[in-house]
């Protein structure tokens, strides 16, 4: 069948074929239907630090993906052939340590699998397992509820879906994004306002800010802003640079918080898919043709790319 591989370091994404996979006891294998893109896909070839988190390679790479499930293993009592079904990343971690879903078919662990809701698209339910999840997980992390002050940073994959459903949450949004492009659209998803740098809302006591950038200057600037002396949040999700230099003056002086988020819950999913079903939330979904991953990935690191990058495997 078809897959990808990443095979080390600065070097490219090799298109390959592999063997099929089999339902082994506990597991299902699903056909995929769409797999997404990430920013961290583009991580694992530019730094080698993700070694770290590697099983040895090469490894199909890919960890966002729904699909039809078309085998059983051993002891699957809950799951059937046939079944539409979204995969969260976390629990084997995928990509990783197990081989990812850039592939025709992939070997799933069912405590992995969520129900796709009616209503939703494939493409949409592999967006939700990691921009989703991770986006919302960082919503969660930062407490984010009703009548917040929520500063986001960066409105591309991640921060389009965190703004939108930290508005439907009843915060009110303020959105710090380079490209002007967005904005109206960022408006439009509820944002009270819109600037380029987080530092312009500086008088405006944000409670929360979220950087889904993780530029450096993009961390160092939200530990700025965020309030002073009533419990300021920074949650960082965004890996853009795995370093950052900041100024802990305003951390100890203002008694603000710095946490990290990863991934999140198959809750944060089920809300990110509740919202899409409804119509509440259609975060922007570039497709793209499976054998164009390795152009995807370029988008990426280009900056060219439009929203989530999804691509579609089977129809």
């Amino acid at each position: 069948m078809r897959a990808w591989h990443f095979v080390g370091t600065h070097k490219p994404f090799e298109r390959v074929e592999i063997p099929e996979p089999t339902a082994g006891p506990g597991k299902v294998v699903i056909d995929v239907k769409a797999a997404g893109l990430c920013h961290s896909d583009v991580g694992i070839m530019e730094d080698e630090k993700w070694l770290a988190n590697m099983k040895e390679l090469p490894v199909v790479p890919g960890h966002e993906t729904a699909g039809v499930i078309s085998e059983v293993g051993e002891g699957v009592t809950d799951w059937k052939v046939g079944d539409k079904v979204a995969v969260t990343p976390m629990a084997e971690f995928m990509g990783y340590m197990v081989n990812g879903v850039w592939e025709d078919r992939a070997e799933v662990s069912v405590e992995a699998l969520i129900p796709m809701p009616e209503g939703v698209s494939f493409a949409e339910a592999a967006a939700a397992t990691d921009a989703g999840m991770t986006s919302v997980g960082a919503l969660t992390t930062g407490g984010v509820e009703a009548g917040m002050k929520v500063g986001i940073i960066g409105f591309g994959g991640l921060g389009q879906i965190g703004a939108r459903v930290a508005h439907l949450r009843g915060a009110k949004v303020y959105v710090a994004e380079i490209n002007e492009k967005v904005w109206d659209r960022a408006r439009e998803g509820g944002a009270v306002k819109v600037a380029k740098s987080i530092a312009e809302f500086a008088d405006d006591e944000l409670d929360v800010i979220i950087d889904y950038a993780g530029f450096g200057v993009t961390t160092k600037e939200a530990l700025d802003v965020v309030k002073w002396y009533g419990g300021g949040r920074v949650v960082q999700v965004g890996m853009g640079k795995l370093e950052a230099t900041i100024d802990i003056y305003p951390l100890i002086l203002g008694r603000k918080e710095l946490v990290g988020s990863q991934g999140g819950s198959k809750e944060d999913i089920l809300e990110t898919m509740k919202y899409m079903a409804s119509g509440d939330l259609t975060p922007v979904i570039s497709e793209i043709d499976f054998e164009e991953i390795a152009d995807g990935i370029q988008q990426l690191i280009d900056g060219t790319a439009q929203g989530r990058l999804v691509a579609k495997v089977a129809d």
